[in-house]
């Protein structure tokens, strides 16, 4: 009984010393929770909240404190301008007011930062101001390079044709500003929500930019799918799924960055 109580001490001491590593190893900031699994939840919530605050943040419209003054001065000068009665003007929005005549919206155009105003109102608030070159956002301050008509291009009334010919005029002259990484992804939302618009629409995108599209859609799924990943998920778990994530991420933006260039095209026809 000695011999064999003997025989299984260095069994036991092996044993007990995988175990003892195995708790050294398991050395993660919350007990019983992966480190793993911690990074990709605080990931994952990171991108949650970047997604949120890129779709609700339009809802602020109140007039940033620096143009307050100059939108003043545009509202009185429009006031006094104003031919037709505010019940005569095109509405297209019932509840969407201009932030600048406080009027609903009028031909409505939306900046690349994605807030609303009235096409006649945002040119003034181009033509009045002593810009030196692209118009920051009344309310964001963000530098605003390119206008997106929301009324339709059917609209062959006299104000809506100038309008448009002024629209091209400012997109022709600042849409091809150099942009940085930080500003394409505050650009994202906008640019994706118009090209996906037009491009289930009949006489939007020509079919060259939606064949692109429908490919990089493919490549991302594909990607999704595909068990070669450059972070696998059989060896980093949770993990894995990130760089699918950051390559979808990629191509939403290789699609925003062709959707301004057909716009910017189309200025040239």
């Amino acid at each position: 009984m000695v011999v064999g109580g003997l025989g299984q001490r260095p069994g036991m001491a092996k044993y007990q010393g995988e175990v003892q590593s195995l708790k050294l190893d398991d050395d993660s900031v919350i007990e019983g929770i992966s480190d793993q699994v911690l990074v990709a939840v605080v990931v994952s919530f990171a991108l949650i909240a970047t997604l949120v605050y890129a779709l609700f943040r339009n809802a602020h419209q109140n007039i940033h404190p620096e143009n307050q003054e100059l939108v003043r001065v545009l509202r009185e000068q429009l006031q006094t301008e104003q031919d037709a009665p505010a019940a005569a003007r095109q509405q297209f929005y019932a509840d969407m007011y201009c932030p600048i005549c406080l009027h609903q919206a009028s031909f409505p155009v939306e900046t690349n930062c994605g807030h609303l105003f009235c096409g006649t109102c945002i040119i003034a608030y181009w033509r009045y101001g002593s810009w030196l070159g692209a118009i920051s956002c009344p309310i964001c301050r963000q530098t605003v390079t390119l206008l997106l008509p929301v009324f339709g291009e059917n609209d062959q009334s006299q104000d809506a044709v100038r309008l448009h010919q002024d629209i091209n005029d400012y997109n022709r002259r600042f849409s091809g500003q150099p942009r940085s990484i930080m500003e394409r992804i505050m650009d994202l939302p906008t640019l994706l929500r118009h090209a996906f618009r037009e491009m289930f629409s009949v006489g939007g995108l020509f079919w060259m930019f939606r064949i692109r599209i429908i490919l990089c859609l493919m490549g991302a799924f594909f990607y999704l799918i595909s068990p070669l990943d450059f972070v696998p998920e059989a060896l980093f778990g949770i993990l894995g799924f990130l760089d699918d994530f950051f390559v979808i991420f990629l191509l939403l933006i290789y699609i925003s960055i062709m959707y301004r260039e057909v716009v910017t095209q189309r200025l040239n026809r």
